[in-house]
């Protein structure tokens, strides 16, 4: 008994449908990691607490204004004056209006300090910001 074939047929091809499924996967994975890369904040940040502080759910796109103790303000990653704060906010604002902002200001940050970011805004004709707390720690 010959178990053997002779004639070889065609060779084996690319498997597409399980390399489809792979992408697939890497695909969720880099969009589920870059969702969770935007929540933005910086270490340095000490939150004032609230009682009626509630986790919100985060909007798309969402700016966010990290203000230090000292009133330096920095957007991704980047220090900006207020001036330069107001031009992109400006921009912004030009180009989606009704923009969400979040201003991440440290407990020890002045009230002037505080305000002229909150101007810096109304200037820019952002008014879609609010003000981030955390929950009050009970005791």
């Amino acid at each position: 008994m010959n178990f053997r074939k002779n004639s070889r047929g065609r060779p084996q091809g690319l498997q597409m449908t399980a390399l489809m499924d792979v992408i697939f996967l890497l695909l969720c994975f880099f969009v589920t990691t870059s969702v969770f890369s935007q929540w933005e904040s910086e270490i340095a940040i000490s939150l004032p607490s609230a009682k009626s502080a509630t986790v919100p759910g985060r909007m798309p796109g969402e700016i966010i204004l990290n203000v230090s103790a000292g009133g330096m303000v920095t957007v991704n990653g980047q220090v900006l004056a207020l001036d330069e704060l107001t031009r992109r906010l400006s921009r912004l604002a030009k180009l989606y209006p009704g923009q969400p902002v979040v201003i991440r200001a440290d407990k020890e940050t002045s009230y002037e300090k505080l305000v002229d970011v909150i101007d810096a805004c109304r200037t820019a004709d952002v008014w879609n910001f609010s003000l981030a707390t955390k929950d009050e720690e009970v005791k």
